[in-house]
Parts: C-alpha cells; structure tokens; sequence
C-alpha cells in the first residue's frame, strides 16, 4: 500500500475475502431455490449466524464451536421458514420477510454484551508450493479455511445438481413436484433438506463475517447484504458457476467502495452502488418470475415460489 492506496495484488486479495461472504450463502440458496422454494429470511439467518457465532467463539475461546454455533442457528431459522411453507403451504414471500426481521432482532440479544469486543480470527493457511506464486499465491492461496471451502463447494455442487441421481431429484422436485411425486419421490422431504442445507449455509456465511473477515462483533453489521444475495442468484442464473462469477462481481463493489474513497469519491454515492444494483435485479426478478417462458429461458425452476399439495 503506497500513500494509503491499496496495490493490485492487494486489491485483488481483497476482493477473494469479501466475494466469500456472499459465495457462502449464495450456493446455499441455489439449491434452496432449485427445490422450488424460495427464503427471503438470508439477512436474517446471516446476521443471527454473525452473532451467535462470535458470542460462542469468544465466551468459549474455540473458534470451531463458533462456526457450529452460527450454522446451527442458520439451520434452525431455515427450519422454521421450511415448516411454515412447505408443511403448512404459506406464502413463502412473507414468511421470508418475517424471518429476516426475527434474525435480526434475534441477532441483537445474541451479540448482547459482545459489541466492540477483539477476537483472534481464523488463521491464513498457506498452500505448499501455490502459496508461493507471485500474485496469484497471496490472492487465492493465503486464505483461511473458509475461502478454500468456498472454492471447493463450486464444483461439488456443480456436480451434486447436474451429475448425481440426488442433484436429478432436487432439480426436479423444483421444476415439476407432482412428475417427482408420482416416480415415489417424497417432496417434502427434498425440500425440507434443501431449506435447511441453504439456512446452515447462510449461518456459515455469517460466521465467516464475524470470525474470518472482519473479527468483531456489530449489530446489524451485515449491512442488508443478504439482500444482495438474492440478486446474486438471479445473476449466476441458479447455477453454482454463475453465482461464482456474480459473488465476485458484488465483492469487487464492495471493496471498490473503499479504495475510491482515496479520489475524493463521497462514500455515501459509493455505499449506494450495490443496493441500487441489487434493486435492479430483484425488481427483473420479479418481473421474470411471472412469465414461465423466461422462468426456462434464465434457468429459474419452473415451480420456484408454488406450493405443493399432494394429491
């Protein structure tokens, strides 16, 4: 860093740690939202997997139990989103809303008493041999466990969803639950275990907030970037690959905001790019939720957001 001006290979770094915060729980949700449900309660799960994960970290002193306590938490909001609409078929919008209100205030009484506190976070680990490449070792392999996860879990779910007979069922319980009802597939079922997969996942995501990224606790620091999350999805069109590509986009946004601030830039225009751009998506998302044709066309399950009811 010269003159305060963060260099390439820094910048480039930057932007792998701040993409693995919405890669998290973006793969989550793809495969929540292939099984043909949508949860709008990402902020939520985050910000109670944020706090829970560092109140646990902290008052434990074991940064592991940590990252179990935010995916359980993550999992268990999730739980109740999938009760409401799967077993009870509610609206699966409002029912999201209402789980990221509960988060956060939920996030709240977790985080009591931990604002502001230090906490040593998850520790770099170098990869013999790669770590040592100029550029590309220090941008993609001086990570912590997290980010290396993330890398792996593109590919596993890229193969879970288009290879496996498990990924053939997820797919097909979102594009056409009765043709999965009538082959014996119980689809309740594969939805319930998608909710909760997407729920741990987000709860991970904001785990890495607290304990891997930025190792502090702050109430509401997730910042409505689960909001964010859903455009994500939109834009890697479902699909593990593409949301790679979109959570990288947003992360670069993120550290834009900061590294433009040095020209004069004022940070409030800066803050407002990637709300205005997810604004953006999440009102074309609407839009093509509405017309089947393009459902198929953009790679949106067929039956996203439809309730099902056995015969």
């Amino acid at each position: 860093m010269e003159g305060g001006i963060l260099t390439l290979e820094q910048t480039a770094s930057s932007i792998v740690v701040a993409a693995t915060f919405f890669l998290l729980p973006t793969l989550g949700e793809i495969i929540t939202e292939r099984s043909g449900v949508l949860n709008l309660g990402i902020e939520g799960m985050m910000i109670s997997g944020a706090a829970s994960s560092f109140a646990v970290a902290y008052t434990t002193g074991n940064i592991w139990l940590g990252l179990i306590a935010g995916m359980v938490v993550g999992g268990a909001l999730s739980l109740i989103h999938a009760i409401v609409t799967i077993t009870f078929n509610r609206n699966q919008v409002v029912s999201g809303i209402s789980l990221t209100i509960f988060g956060t205030g939920l996030s709240g009484l977790l985080g009591l008493g931990f604002a502001g506190l230090p906490l040593v976070p998850l520790q770099p680990i170098q990869i013999p041999g790669l770590s040592a490449i100029p550029f590309i070792g220090s941008v993609f392999f001086s990570k912590n466990i997290l980010v290396y996860l993330s890398f792996i879990l593109v590919p596993v779910l890229w193969f879970f969803l288009y290879k496996t007979r498990y990924g053939i069922i997820v797919r097909t319980v979102g594009e056409n639950p009765m043709a999965a009802y009538t082959q014996g597939i119980d689809v309740n079922r594969v939805r319930y275990l998608c909710v909760i997969f997407g729920g741990v996942m987000c709860g991970l995501g904001g785990a890495y907030l607290t304990l891997g990224w930025i190792p502090l606790w702050v109430e509401g620091m997730t910042a409505a970037k689960g909001w964010i999350v859903i455009a994500i999805v939109v834009v890697g069109l479902w699909h593990p690959v593409g949301v790679l590509f979109g959570a990288y986009i947003f992360g670069t946004f993120e550290v834009l905001q900061f590294t433009f601030q040095q020209f004069g830039i004022p940070p409030p225009f800066l803050n407002m790019l990637p709300s205005v751009t997810t604004i953006l998506f999440l009102v074309m998302w609407g839009i093509l939720l509405n017309r089947s044709k393009v459902k198929r066309i953009i790679g949106a399950p067929t039956s996203l957001c439809v309730p099902f009811e056995k015969p």
